[in-house]
């Protein structure tokens, strides 16, 4: 994620760290270098007879927009969802640490342990990177029963309830103090299940793709409507229609899928940390992560 200080509106036009720009900055040059070629061959471009004109533009210009409008709006739909299941996952694990603290401080570093294991554990599988490192740093040797299974995320979970049964079993814990305990970690599993949700149901490919060929075409052939009427300013005017539309195209890719490393995605990394943080303060511990701060490039990954 891209975290910039707040600067002068005539700056941030200059922004390039964060933009969309770099990544379409090759379809932009191909579009200035067909709006080059259509001046050159515009003469005899007009002794064929057959002209394009703006009209149909326009009208397929405004469609486009509106549904490069309405799929932005559902993939920043899903980012925002995405945000709002790491911040309750951040919530769940103040919650449970609280309660594990308040009726058991003994028991205050296994399930911290557990807790920060489960949220490294579930980056890990939303972004597909190995979590062994982090596994074996708060299990030790116990990661290695939890490595070789698919659902490793829902395994951890699972030795947390366990430890609640077993309390309950001994008594160390009251039926109202356990069916509270056990509510907040069900919050654990609706924020897996809803991060496996958005993380293995992309929008209908052959909606993405529609959209994707038409903005293309629409950039290919705008030059060769243009030219007769604008002649050399065509490459400006075109360039500048074409970023608008792969912009919200691109950008709308970014946020489709939030848990990987673009510039739009998120800080997942950071917020691992900061759970960490606030696990570790909750059992008064003074050694604690540093606050995770973005980059020379302004990226908070």
């Amino acid at each position: 994620m891209i975290v910039r200080p707040h600067r002068h509106w005539f700056i941030r036009l200059f922004a390039w760290h964060g933009s969309v720009l770099p990544g379409i900055l090759f379809r932009l040059g191909l579009n200035l270098l067909i709006s080059i070629v259509a001046i050159l061959l515009l003469g005899w471009y007009e002794t064929l007879g057959v002209r394009l004109t703006l009209a149909p533009f326009s009208l397929l210009g405004v469609s486009i927009a509106i549904f490069l409008g309405f799929r932005n709006s559902v993939c920043y739909a899903r980012f925002t969802e995405a945000r709002q299941l790491w911040g309750g996952l951040l919530i769940a694990c103040r919650t449970i640490q609280r309660q594990v603290e308040a009726i058991s401080p003994a028991s205050g570093p296994r399930i911290a342990a557990l807790l920060m294991a489960f949220c490294y554990s579930l980056k890990h599988q939303l972004r597909h990177t190995d979590a062994r490192a982090d596994l074996h740093r708060y299990l030790g040797d116990e990661a290695e029963e939890i490595l070789p299974l698919r659902a490793r995320t829902n395994a951890i979970e699972m030795k947390i309830s366990r430890w609640l049964s077993e309390q309950r079993r001994s008594g160390a814990v009251s039926d109202v103090v356990y069916t509270q305990l056990d509510n907040s970690i069900h919050q654990l599993s609706v924020v897996l299940g809803g991060c496996e949700r958005l993380a293995s149901m992309p929008l209908p490919f052959a909606y993405g793709l529609l959209l994707h060929r038409t903005v293309y075409l629409f950039c290919t052939l705008l030059p060769f409507a243009l030219v007769p009427d604008l002649h050399y300013m065509t490459p400006l005017v075109s360039v500048f229609i074409s970023y608008s539309f792969l912009s919200l195209d691109t950008l709308a890719e970014e946020l489709e899928m939030p848990f990987g490393y673009a510039n739009n995605h998120l800080p997942m990394d950071a917020m691992c940390t900061n759970i960490e943080i606030n696990l570790l303060e909750m059992m008064n511990q003074h050694n604690l992560p540093a606050t995770p701060v973005p980059d020379a490039f302004y990226r908070l990954t």
